[in-house]
C-alpha cells in the first residue's frame, strides 16, 4: 500500500475525492490503528475535521428543536374545529379543548395548524354561505328547474321543492311552460301558514321573475338569490336533481308529460320513504310509521294532487328476500 503511494506521488496523479463512506471508514479505523504515521492520501487535519464534522451533525440530530407534533388525530381535530367554526380564534380552540377535551394545547401550537386556513391579515368577518345554509338547513327550502325530453322530442320543464334539513322533497309539478303565474302557485302549494320556513333559496333564472319574489314575500318568507353562476351555491337541490337523472330519467324515456309524471311520482315516494341518505345519518327524510320499516321491498301506491304524492305501502312477507 505505501509503495502504491509513493507511486502515485512519483508519478503526480491526482488523488480522487474520498466519498462519505470512504471518510466514515477512515474515522472508524483511526480508532484502531496509529493513522498519522500511515496517511499519505489526506492529510492529519482532514481526517480530524472530517471526525468534527460527523460529530455536528450526529449532536444534531439527538439534540432537534423544538416540540415533538402532536398527534394526527389531534391535528385533525383542531382543522375540523376552525374549518366549522371560522369566527374562533386560536385561544378559543385551545380552551375549547383543554375545557371539554382535557387536550393541553398551546395557542401557539394550534395557530400553526390553522394558519393556513385563515386570512394572513384579520380574521373572516361574516360567516360562508355553505355555513348559512347548514345554521338555517330547517328553515331553508330550496328550489330550482331542469328540463327533460320526451319520446317526441318534447321538451318538459320540472319543478322541485326541497326542504335542506329532512332532504325531503316538499313539492314537484311538470309543465310545458313555465310562467311566473305558475311558479307563484307552486310556491302557493307549498308555502302556508302551518310551516315553519322562513327562506326561499333559488337561482337567478329568468323564470324566478321580480313579481314571483314578491308574491313570495307578502306570504311572510325571505328570497335568498344565489349569486350569478354559480349553481354550488344552490348544492342541495343541485344534488337532488342529479340524483334524480342518474337514479330514475337517465334510465327511462317518458313518452309524454303523464307518462313523466307517473314515473317522477313513484320514485320521489321512494325517494322520501326508502331511500337512505348518508347525509342524515344515514337516514330517510320522511320515514315511515313505526314498526313499517324495513329492508324489505314493498309495493307503494301514490295519488297524485298538483305534484304532491302521498303515498301507503303495501308490503307481504314474500318480498323478504330479493
Amino acid at each position: 500500500m505505501r509503495k502504491q503511494l509513493a507511486l502515485y506521488q512519483e508519478r503526480r496523479v491526482k488523488p480522487r475525492r474520498p466519498d462519505p463512506a470512504t471518510r466514515v471508514v477512515l474515522v472508524l479505523l483511526s480508532r484502531l490503528l496509529d493513522w498519522r504515521a500511515l496517511l499519505t492520501v489526506v492529510q492529519p487535519d482532514t481526517l480530524i475535521r472530517w471526525h468534527r464534522q460527523g460529530w455536528r451533525l450526529l449532536w444534531r440530530w439527538k439534540s432537534r428543536p423544538g416540540r415533538p407534533p402532536i398527534p394526527r388525530e389531534l391535528q385533525r381535530l383542531i382543522v375540523r374545529m376552525a374549518q366549522a367554526n371560522p369566527t374562533w380564534g386560536e385561544e378559543r380552540i385551545a380552551n375549547e379543548l383543554l375545557l371539554k377535551l382535557g387536550l393541553a394545547v398551546s395557542p401557539r401550537t394550534v395557530g400553526r395548524y390553522i394558519r393556513r386556513l385563515r386570512p394572513r391579515h384579520g380574521g373572516r368577518r361574516s360567516q360562508r354561505w355553505a355555513t348559512f345554509v347548514r345554521n338555517y338547513a330547517h328553515a331553508v327550502v330550496a328550489c330550482d328547474f331542469f328540463t327533460t325530453v320526451t319520446a317526441r322530442f318534447r321538451v318538459l320543464y320540472v319543478f322541485v321543492v326541497l326542504e335542506v334539513g329532512t332532504r325531503r322533497i316538499l313539492h314537484w309539478n311538470v309543465t310545458q311552460h313555465p310562467t311566473a303565474e305558475w311558479t307563484i302557485q307552486q310556491f302557493r302549494t307549498v308555502i302556508t301558514p302551518e310551516t315553519s320556513h322562513r327562506f326561499v333559496l333559488h337561482d337567478r333564472d329568468s323564470i324566478f321573475a321580480a313579481t314571483v319574489d314578491r308574491a313570495i314575500a307578502s306570504m311572510g318568507r325571505h328570497v335568498l338569490k344565489t349569486p350569478v353562476r354559480t349553481p354550488v351555491a344552490n348544492a342541495f337541490c343541485e344534488r337532488l336533481i342529479g340524483t334524480m337523472r342518474r337514479e330514475c330519467l337517465d334510465w327511462l324515456i317518458p313518452i309524454h308529460e303523464g307518462h313523466l309524471r307517473w314515473i317522477l311520482r313513484d320514485w320521489v315516494i321512494h325517494y322520501n320513504r326508502g331511500r337512505p341518505h348518508a347525509s342524515l345519518g344515514p337516514g330517510i327524510p320522511d320515514p315511515l310509521p313505526n314498526g313499517t320499516r324495513s329492508l324489505r321491498r314493498c309495493g307503494y301506491r301514490a295519488e297524485e294532487n298538483r305534484g304532491d304524492t302521498e303515498g301507503q305501502q303495501s308490503c307481504s312477507d314474500s318480498d323478504l328476500l330479493g
